[in-house]
């Protein structure tokens, strides 16, 4: 009795140990390099604070330009640069362009390093004025300091000057046999009078004796600022325009 119930403990525990499931697979697991890797579509993949940056490429510059373009805004155009109009001098108030050095018809004649003024400080000249730089500063702080203060806002203000002479390779007041004039170094002009703002023109010629309070501050504001100035009272060849040059002499300026 005792063999025939051994005999059936480990008929039971050989039932259960076949019903439990196996905790391993003995099937042999297939070779990595035989077997083909699926095809897997790319995937955007955001990059965390951890990712290598090193390897991004940055993004491009946006061309300004052309996005400015094609919004139909208008680009400013770039000035200053020689042959084109804009701040001469090194002063954002002359406005002008640079010219070719002008060669001597004459002993004593010639413009190195000129310039071709067309405006100061906002105001035009009614023909442009070659001269040097130097003259040209010259003009406009007689412009700033002098004639604007002179005009004040007579006739709604200075609108333009009007220029009688720059450079001319010739002597002094076109006598023969006299020295050669600073007209003929870019060192002078010639002022013939002022354009106001409603077209009212006030010469030097009528000027002086019409409006002499206006032309006598014009005229004496210039001196100091130019070595020489000479106007209706110096002589016969300056009755319709006054003369300013930057001629420098020991004795200080000449104002006449």
């Amino acid at each position: 009795m005792r063999a025939g119930l051994a005999a059936l403990v480990l008929s039971l525990l050989a039932g259960a140990a076949l019903a439990e499931a196996p905790l391993s697979s003995w099937r042999p697991l297939p070779n990595p390099r035989s077997v083909a890797a699926p095809t897997v579509a790319p995937v955007a993949v955001q990059v965390s604070g951890a990712a290598d940056l090193s390897r991004l490429r940055p993004l491009a510059k946006p061309n300004l330009t052309r996005l400015v373009a094609m919004s139909g805004a208008s680009v400013p155009a770039k000035t200053g640069k020689p042959g084109a109009r804009g701040a001469v001098c090194g002063m954002a108030g002359i406005t002008g362009v640079t010219i070719p050095p002008i060669p001597a018809k004459a002993k004593g004649c010639g413009l190195e390093n000129g310039v071709k003024v067309m405006a100061v400080s906002g105001i035009p000249l009614s023909t442009p004025a070659m001269i040097d730089c130097a003259t040209a500063r010259a003009l406009k702080t007689w412009v700033d300091e002098g004639i604007v203060p002179a005009v004040g806002r007579k006739g709604g203000g200075l609108a333009r000057l009007e220029i009688a002479a720059s450079y001319t390779c010739r002597p002094r007041n076109n006598q023969k046999g006299a020295k050669i004039s600073e007209h003929g170094r870019g060192r002078a002009l010639d002022l013939a009078g002022v354009r106001l703002a409603n077209g009212e023109v006030i010469s030097v010629l009528k000027g002086w004796k019409s409006e002499p309070r206006l032309m006598k501050a014009v005229h004496k504001s210039a001196c100091g600022t130019f070595g020489t100035v000479l106007g209706p009272k110096s002589d016969r060849f300056h009755q319709d325009h006054i003369h300013v040059d930057t001629a420098r002499y020991r004795s200080g300026s000449y104002c006449r």
